[in-house]
């Protein structure tokens, strides 16, 4: 797989095997973005650039709250849809009361939103508790 190092831009190709190990860039040394195959991962806003926009796959970013109803019934859902498209996918969550920068970003006006991110494009956005099944429709057309 290969995974650009956020700080000098560099394509590095890192075996999937050891995509998790956070390894090092082969140019400036710098410590490459996480890739948590198979696992939800959290962010910030001061590391969703590296995760989300470096991210060498595709990303689908759960903008929720801890006191959402449906935020919290729909999180075992993308715990499965992690394992389910574990190479393909990349599932991160981004609690939107701890980081107003990214809410204000992406115009975030109702939790649950899941935002499907390709590059540094968001290429569509997903509001309300849907179903696994729809999910996994609008998840088909970026993998």
């Amino acid at each position: 797989m290969i995974v650009r190092c956020p700080s000098c831009m560099t394509r590095n190709r890192i075996p999937v095997a050891r995509a998790s190990d956070r390894p090092n860039c082969g140019k400036c040394g710098a410590k490459l973005p996480a890739i948590e195959l198979g696992k939800v991962v959290n962010v910030t806003d001061q590391t969703f650039e590296a995760e989300v926009f470096s991210s060498p796959l595709p990303v689908l970013v759960d903008c929720w709250a801890p006191w959402c109803g449906p935020c919290r019934s729909i999180a075992p859902v993308l715990d499965e849809l992690a394992v389910t498209y574990g190479t393909r996918l990349k599932i991160v969550k981004i609690n939107m009361d701890e980081n107003p920068q990214t809410s204000a970003r992406f115009n975030v006006m109702s939790i649950p939103t899941m935002l499907l991110v390709q590059g540094k494009t968001v290429v569509d956005t997903l509001v309300g508790a849907l179903p696994k099944e729809e999910i996994e429709r609008q998840i088909a057309r970026i993998i």
